[in-house]
């Protein structure tokens, strides 16, 4: 039998024991009604009828008058036709004899008195006839209350009965379908179910069953095939020439492969398993490399006599935990551990330090024969020597030019190299900002006043000293008041503005030439990248922001900037009060 049908018959069964119960209630209470009704209509109209006819004897002297006969026969009339107890009628016709009699006899006392003897009969007969119907409704009520109590505990125990135990109809079916499924998922796939009704949740087991059995029969066939693709994986992490170390959320060791144990110096060769508590001990590198805030610039690690760079590389690893079932879905989305790669980069490293290298060579070696070109430029100048024509002239400046943007680039590049190598030497001193800016204003002043342009200086009165390297800093402000000349137009204006920024100064430099464009300016301060030109500007080496970024960053500042097209940049960098 279906769900639904049971639910059908459940509830009409319901249904007809509320009707029934409210149809035998309905039977009993409109007897009483009934029976009430037959004592209010005929009894008592009779006891009315009497009443009005003793009050007009009382109320009047023999012979009555008109109006009080009109008023007696009227009720007499009433009552002949209201006869209904026995005995009744005939009272009814002797007191018409009587009334007959009074009105022509010559006695009116006697007979007033029969008249009046006939009414306390009918009276009396009406009494005893209430009386008695009283009674006869009271055992109705008694027995109709006697019989609704009965249907009443019999419909409660009916409806308790089926609240008790039609609900067990779906519950028990549903809690063994629960506990199924609580079996399958703590990996129970021999579990079945067996429902003896033929009804839907006899197919919801059919189903679940068959999907058990399929789950079974995935589980044994998977299992060799997983622990294979384990041991595959496995194999492979091992073949790996990088350092590979993979720990879980209780920082216990997943997996290790003998690149790794050699670099870190791990002899114990059952590390799996284990927690990197256990491996720490004595090994400051395998401490410093599980570190969260490990750093992202390349380990020297000494093995076999030869010094080589690895470059770590971390990631959260985000999978289930088939051990914790009930989890699953919780711990998906969290990190369930770590994996850790030691690239080998040394092959990089020594061509990088060799292009360093060269590149410090080859500026060094070419600022000499530079500064003899420059030499040479002033002496053609000098008049002493002789006079030079204008076309000349225009050569020398050009040839001045290239040989400044030459010993420009050399610079760049000598001091990139340091930065590379690391041997950048910073002097930390304290100093007022405003000596900084004038250093640097004193050093392009020449050239603003060859294109016209303004200079304008805006600083609060009282700054604080910030402890820097006043060489390095200035040449940062240097090179940001050289590009933002170089983009100005003629008779335009640069501000500088220093300021105080809680615990740090900033330092500015805003130009009102034509802007950057937004996908440029996060790769200014990338080393070799130029702003594309429309060749009204040289451009320069592209080293300049990369350089000024290292030096701000070796102080412990910050570099930035702000640009929009067609209202100018702004460059900035703040550093650290001292």
């Amino acid at each position: 039998m279906k769900i639904k049908t049971k639910l059908r018959l459940g509830f009409g069964f319901l249904f007809a024991v509320v009707m029934l119960f409210g149809a035998t209630a309905l039977f009993y209470l409109r007897d009483v009604s009934e029976s009430s009704k037959i004592i209010l209509k005929d009894n008592y109209k009779t006891l009315g009828f009497v009443r009005e006819m003793r009050t007009v004897l009382d109320d009047n002297t023999l012979p009555l008058n008109g109006k009080a006969v009109k008023i007696f026969e009227n009720n007499l009339a009433a009552q002949e036709n209201n006869v209904t107890e026995p005995g009744e009628k005939q009272y009814t016709q002797d007191l018409r004899k009587a009334y007959t009699e009074l009105k022509t006899a010559t006695d009116g006392a006697v007979a007033t008195k029969k008249v009046r003897h006939f009414l306390a009969e009918i009276e009396r007969v009406n009494m005893q006839a209430i009386v008695h119907k009283d009674d006869v409704a009271r055992k109705k009520v008694d027995n109709a209350t006697f019989i609704l109590g009965l249907v009443a505990s019999f419909s409660f125990l009916v409806l308790f009965s089926f609240s008790v135990n039609f609900p067990g109809f779906i519950a028990n079916p549903l809690r063994a379908l629960v506990d199924g499924i609580r079996e399958i998922g703590e990996k129970n796939y021999n579990k079945r179910l067996h429902f003896a009704h033929n009804d839907e949740f006899a197919e919801v087991a059919i189903a679940f069953n068959n999907m058990a059995e399929k789950l079974n029969e995935w589980e044994t066939s998977n299992l060799a095939t997983v622990v294979s693709e384990k041991r595959r994986i496995e194999a492979i992490i091992e073949q790996m020439q990088d350092a590979i170390i993979g720990v879980d959320e209780t920082r216990e060791v997943l997996f290790i492969n003998d690149a790794a144990r050699k670099a870190l110096n791990i002899t114990d060769e059952k590390a799996v398993g284990k927690t990197t508590d256990a491996l720490l001990k004595g090994n400051d590198l395998l401490r410093f490399i599980l570190q969260d805030d490990a750093t992202a610039k390349p380990i020297k690690i000494v093995l076999d006599g030869r010094e080589l760079y690895f470059q770590l590389q971390s990631s959260s690893i985000v999978v289930p935990s088939l051990n914790e079932p009930a989890e699953v879905l919780r711990i998906a989305n969290r990190s369930a551990g770590k994996v850790y790669i030691l690239k080998n980069i040394t092959e990089f490293k020594e061509r990088d330090e060799a292009k360093t290298n060269f590149i410090a060579t080859i500026s060094h070696e070419l600022k000499t024969p530079i500064s003899s070109i420059k030499m040479s430029l002033k002496l053609l100048n000098d008049e002493r020597i002789g006079i030079i024509n204008p076309e000349q002239q225009q050569l020398v400046e050009h040839i001045k030019d290239d040989s400044d943007r030459l010993l420009k680039i050399t610079s760049e590049l000598l001091e990139l190299s340091q930065v590379e190598t690391g041997n950048i030497q910073l002097n930390f001193v304290p100093v007022e900002p405003m000596k900084i800016v004038d250093y640097a204003i004193t050093s392009i002043k020449f050239q603003a006043e060859q294109k016209k342009v303004e200079l304008q200086v805006i600083s609060a009165d009282k700054l604080p000293e910030v402890h820097v390297d006043i060489e390095k800093t200035a040449w940062v402000l240097v090179n940001f008041l050289s590009n933002a000349l170089r983009y100005s137009a003629e008779k335009s204006r640069i501000v500088i503005q220093v300021s105080a920024q809680k615990n740090e100064v900033e330092f500015s430099v805003k130009d009102f030439g034509k802007g950057i464009e937004e996908a440029y300016q996060k790769r200014l301060f990338d080393r070799y990248f130029q702003v594309p030109t429309d060749g009204q500007n040289k451009s320069g080496s592209g080293l300049g922001l990369a350089i000024s970024k290292d030096f701000i960053g070796a102080q412990g500042g910050t570099i930035g900037v702000e640009s929009e097209i067609g209202a100018g940049s702004r460059f900035y960098f703040r550093l650290p009060v001292g």
